[in-house]
Order: C-alpha cells, then structure tokens, then sequence
C-alpha cells in the first residue's frame, strides 16, 4: 500500500481561523441576469435566422398577428382598389408539368394527355414533365406559375381541368406551369 507523502499544505498554522474555501454570499437575484442574457442571446439567433431564411427564399412572409406590415397603398380611410384577374388564355407554347398528387396510379399522365388534347402543346416538348409528387395526400388541385405573365394560362388550366387554384411561386423553379393534382380532381367520364 502506497504512503501518502506530506508537503507544506498539509500543515495548518494555529493562528488560522479559516479553513476550507470561502466565498462571498451570492448576490441577490443574480441568476437572473444569466438567463437575461440566454434569453437575448435566443432572440437574436431567431432574428439572424429568420432574415437569413428570408434572402433565401423571397416568398416567404413573416406575418406577425395584429401587426400591420404597412404594405396598404391605400390613404387611410380608403379602401384598396380590388385586384384585376388575368383572363384566362390558352397559351399551347408554354411548357407545363404534371405531378400526381394522390394515390391513384397513372394520374399525372391521364391529366397531361387530357391537357395536350385541349390544346395545350407546349412548343415542341408537349406537356412536359409527368410524374408523382413528394406527398400522395394533397387535398387541393392548385395550378403554380412563376411569372405573372403566366397568370392567365394557369387560370386556363384551373377552367380546363375544371377544379383548382392557382399561385404565384417559386416553388417549382424548372417549369413555368407546374399542375399538382389533389384529391379533389375527378377524372372526366370517358
């Protein structure tokens, strides 16, 4: 068995009252100024984040409830002239995407060759891409066009497929038409 080998700070000197290590008292409410400062230091990384997020994608709006962004062109007092629609036009030289939706097997070329039958060629690739979307449960038809210049086409498609809505988005940067196909569209008898 090892014996434990003394030096200078095993000895104590009589004259010392203390023993131990002492601290002063803690002060008063001083845990709450840790968690002040974790607190800010979480809004400030939320607020970074959320601004990085928005030079990322443009669409997205931050909306805080009860706030008003201030994007009214109205005078107060006024109410904001109402938005004018595009009329729907036919349009067979654009290039549209079909994504399936839902469950049902074979549905984004079923609506691709219903839409290539109503005119809808797109130049020389026809109706282009045909395939299923990353989620088979969407309950809404919506028709995405990013260009506003294609705002009429899509509303052409909403009245061709008869169901849907449309949206401008960036959500499907390859296509200038994308078709997402929910569980609301019902096939034509035929």
């Amino acid at each position: 068995m090892a014996t434990r080998i003394r030096d200078r700070f095993d000895e104590i000197p009589e004259d010392l009252q203390r023993v131990g290590a002492h601290r002063a008292p803690a002060q008063r409410g001083r845990g709450w100024i840790g968690f002040a400062w974790a607190a800010l230091a979480t809004v400030v990384l939320m607020a970074a984040g959320l601004f990085g997020l928005s030079l990322l994608n443009p669409d997205l709006e931050i909306r805080i409830p009860g706030v008003d962004t201030g994007t009214s062109t109205a005078a107060p007092g006024e109410t904001e002239a109402p938005v004018e629609e595009a009329e729907p036009v036919l349009d067979p030289a654009i290039s549209i995407s079909v994504l399936n939706g839902t469950a049902t097997t074979g549905l984004a070329t079923q609506v691709g060759d219903l839409l290539v039958s109503q005119g809808w060629e797109g130049a020389a690739l026809g109706v282009g891409s045909r395939a299923n979307a990353a989620s088979s449960d969407v309950a809404t038809t919506i028709v995405f066009y990013s260009d506003p210049v294609n705002e009429g086409a899509a509303r052409m498609i909403v009245q061709n497929l008869g169901v849907g809505e449309i949206r401008l988005s960036n959500d499907y940067p390859a296509s200038p038409i994308t078709v997402l196909i929910g569980a609301d569209y019902v096939p034509p008898a035929g």
